[in-house]
């Protein structure tokens, strides 16, 4: 049954993912005009329609920009929504923007009748179900929830004209916006008074404050380092991209960079930053407040102040002809960063100052966040840095942004360097932990609790820590701000994926995932891939189990499920458990396993087809609980050796333990038994080792059965890599595979290793040995035994004992 049938009770096709409704924390503007009633008493019906008309029409214009959704009309009031079906963390933000922008914009446009409108803004924010396919404009009912109501209470309190926010926009909105608290008002329906705040004004961007030593980024550091200091003494302009999502650390490695280079060989660097603001109103403001660094003008300074200090940078820079109309370039860029006509030439002034102050000295341009800037800035920074590099000049660009903005500027690779900050380890979050703690006067014992749940993410620590109390601490509001946006970033089929993830628990599988959903087999497995791989949103440990790497984004998914939902989840997840529990008595006590079924010859090696068919019927069947990879690794290690030619059509089999593959023949290889016994134990016992007659398979490991061995011989393939590192169980001289014409994977040359080839039957052969030496009859009445001299090569300089193997005929 498809989900949206169970959020909603019917079918819908144009669900925009497997639920239609959500649990979403949204922003709600309500604008209602001041005296309407009065107005429409004295006015021709006509004419109020005229009016309303004019009215709607530059409201609806203002929310579309500011990519709101028009919930409904009622009468003269409008509501829209801010969040609805997609989030970028500043929903908030953007609902109070737009709230300022429809008075001014009322008040330029002329109505009809000359009458002049005044309106009344009220902007809430909080938790609503909304339905998603109906959150367009006109869309109405598309959100339910007290977040509505209170909006359209808030308005009541605000003077005509203004706009009044609840606290939670307050908090949203606190150093983006200039705003002033008034006294608590009561609300209909609430049982306290409410605090509500006056916005004003839009707040000048302010640099964000960076306390203490910086936790955990020393490599980071050192490579941007680097290729400033190779910048300034090569005269060969680079650019340096600090990429990471929002919370990652991006703003506070650029303040530590800014203050660990400050001369390069005796020569002092100089340093002009831009914060780009979110939404910003200009376009050129980022350029006018990289001319504010470097003339150290504040935004109070009077003109005159500004004047001076403007002249002071231009002296001797500049040709004493052109210091006049460079000076009162910059002055009007300064006073008008939109990007009007008085300020045109400003950018090219500030271009050809950073130029000449580069012949002097090493220049560093930085720009904080540079995804939220407009074409503008990327223009001026392209022409900065190709002139700089015509002229040989020692000057770099730092730039940091979220890892979905393409790298701005097609230079070589040598004079580009992508610095991708990875999520903290444990001890260093710990560190960072403590002394967030200790600076709050909390005790240091909450490390451990709050440890989890910060996931790495130094943004999340500190949010972590202001709201961490007696209690288990909830999800701040400004973690759930990041998380959504990151998730609300993914298309459906991905959100779909990470949410049932985030729904079956801490790890998960992809078939059930696919359970899940309702999808088809195999359908969730690509796209769990890709999550861990392009996104870094999952990780996948080596019994092919994902994990959500941020807990605040697996718990935001969660959240945003309606109760109907989770309860199928539910559902559908205990279904599945029950289901594998079957699957796992079955392989213990079931049927026989399959066979090599077509008589040949005893000397005979199974055909390519009968292996690959055995493998994969016995791989439907395996458990990962029941999996022993070890002894599997020990059979393999003396049935084959290291020939890695693998077969595309049975690539989906290989996964991440050891570095084995598969042949065109279905033959496994696994690395030299050295390799093997030095990364794999089983029970304190080298599992690879050649020389364990019954290779760990007697009664003090347990005993096994065929049905559980072959399947484990896909686990044992070549791990994955990460980051450009190997995986953790795979030898340090296991390298990756390179391909070669002729579709197959080969590996770099190596020192000279015994070699062989082990098949599935062998590997068979050898458990079988085993239980026969434990006094064990071969399980699921497996095929008979006959003792043969064993063809594989000595390992390690032991010779292998003889080993049985099927006979077939």
């Amino acid at each position: 049954m498809p989900l949206s049938t169970v959020a909603t009770g019917r079918e819908d096709v144009t669900s925009p993912w497997p639920v239609r409704e959500e649990r979403r924390v949204v922003s709600v503007l309500f604008a209602d005009i001041v005296g309407s009633t009065a107005l429409t008493e004295r006015l021709d019906p006509e004419d109020v329609r005229a009016l309303q008309r004019a009215y709607f029409d530059t409201v609806a214009g203002v929310l579309r920009h500011w990519h709101g959704v028009v919930e409904k009309y009622v009468g003269d009031a409008v509501m829209a929504l801010f969040g609805a079906r997609r989030s970028d963390g500043l929903d908030a933000y953007r609902a109070v923007r737009a709230a300022l922008e429809i008075q001014r914009a009322l008040d330029r446009r002329p109505m009809p009748g000359g009458v002049r409108l005044r309106v009344r803004v009220g902007v809430a924010t909080g938790e609503a179900v909304v339905d998603l396919a109906a959150a367009r404009d006109g869309g109405h009912g598309a959100a339910s929830g007290a977040v509505t109501t209170t909006a359209a209470r808030l308005q009541e309190y605000a003077p005509a004209g203004g706009v009044v926010v609840c606290a939670a926009t307050h908090r949203a909105t606190a150093d983006l916006v200039v705003q002033r608290p008034l006294a608590p008002v009561a609300l209909a329906g609430k049982a306290l008074p409410v605090d509500v705040w006056r916005v004003t004004s839009p707040a000048r961007p302010r640099r964000p404050r960076h306390e203490g030593p910086l936790v955990g980024r020393r490599r980071e550091l050192a490579t941007a380092q680097d290729q400033l200091v190779r910048a300034a003494r090569e005269h060969r302009p680079r650019w340096v991209s600090l990429v990471g999502p929002d919370g990652i650390g991006r703003s506070r490695l650029l303040h530590e960079l800014r203050h660990a280079l400050r001369e390069v060989d005796g020569v002092p660097v100089r340093w002009c930053v831009a914060h780009c603001p979110p939404y910003p109103r200009g376009a050129l403001g980022p350029v006018a407040e990289l001319v504010r660094d470097l003339a150290g003008v504040r935004d109070s300074d009077p003109p005159a102040v500004v004047h001076r200090r403007l002249a002071a940078l231009v002296d001797g820079l500049v040709a004493p002809a052109r210091a006049t109309p460079t000076v009162a370039a910059l002055a009007a860029l300064l006073a008008a960063p939109e990007g009007t006509a008085t300020a045109t030439g400003g950018p090219a002034a500030c271009r050809q100052l950073l130029l000449a102050l580069a012949a002097r000295q090493p220049v560093v341009v930085a720009v904080d966040d540079l995804d939220r800037a407009g074409p503008e800035l990327d223009r001026f920074l392209r022409a900065l840095f190709a002139a700089a590099t015509l002229r040989g000049l020692p000057l770099a660009v730092v730039a940091t942004h979220r890892p979905q903005l393409a790298d701005p500027l097609p230079v070589p690779d040598d004079r580009r360097c992508r610095v991708a900050l990875a999520p903290l380890g444990a001890v260093d979050t710990g560190r960072l932990l403590r002394r967030l703690l200790g600076r709050a006067g909390r005790p240091a014992a909450l490390a451990g609790r709050l440890l989890p749940l910060v996931g790495g993410m130094p943004g999340y620590a500190g949010a972590y820590v202001a709201a961490s109390g007696d209690g288990e601490p909830g999800l701040p509001e400004a973690v759930r701000r990041l998380a959504s946006a990151r998730l609300d970033l993914l298309d459906d089929a991905r959100r779909a994926v990470l949410t049932a993830g985030a729904a079956l628990g801490v790890r998960f599988t992809a078939p059930a995932v696919d359970r899940l959903l309702g999808w088809a087999p195999g359908r969730a497995a690509a796209l769990l891939r890709r999550l861990a791989t392009a996104d870094d949103l999952l990780r996948c440990d080596r019994h092919g189990r994902y994990e959500i790497v941020d807990p605040a984004l697996r718990r935001t998914a969660y959240d945003r499920l309606p109760r109907a939902v989770r309860a199928e989840f539910g559902r559908r997840a205990a279904q599945w458990r029950a289901t594998a529990s079957e699957r796992v008595a079955s392989t213990r006590s079931g049927p026989p396993a399959p066979r090599l079924a077509t008589p040949r010859p005893a000397n005979a090696e199974p055909t390519p087809a009968l292996a690959a068919e055995q493998i994969v019927a016995l791989a439907a069947e395996r458990s990962a609980a029941l999996a022993p990879e070890p002894v599997a690794a020990s059979a393999a290690a003396v049935a084959g050796g290291r020939d890695h030619h693998a077969a595309e059509t049975r690539r989906n089999l290989i996964a991440p333990d050891l570095r084995s593959t598969v042949d065109g023949a279905g033959r496994w290889s696994t690395p030299p038994a050295s390799s093997a016994r030095n990364r794999v134990r089983d029970a304190g016992t080298r599992a690879a080792d050649s020389r364990r007659p019954d290779l760990g398979w007697g009664p003090r490991s347990g005993g096994g059965h065929e049905d559980r061995v072959v399947p484990i011989l896909p686990r044992l393939a070549a791990g994955r890599r990460r980051h450009g590192r190997a995986s953790d169980t795979v030898a340090g001289h296991d390298r990756p595979l390179r391909s070669a014409p002729d579709g197959r994977a080969h590996r770099r040359p190596l020192p000279p290793a015994p070699t062989g080839r082990g098949s599935a039957a062998a590997v068979l052969a050898l458990v079988h040995a085993a239980a026969e030496r434990a006094d064990r009859t071969p399980p699921h009445g497996g095929p008979p035994l006959r003792r043969v001299a064993s063809t594989t090569p000595p390992m390690n300089g032991q010779v292998c004992r003889s080993v049985p193997l099927l006979d077939a005929g």
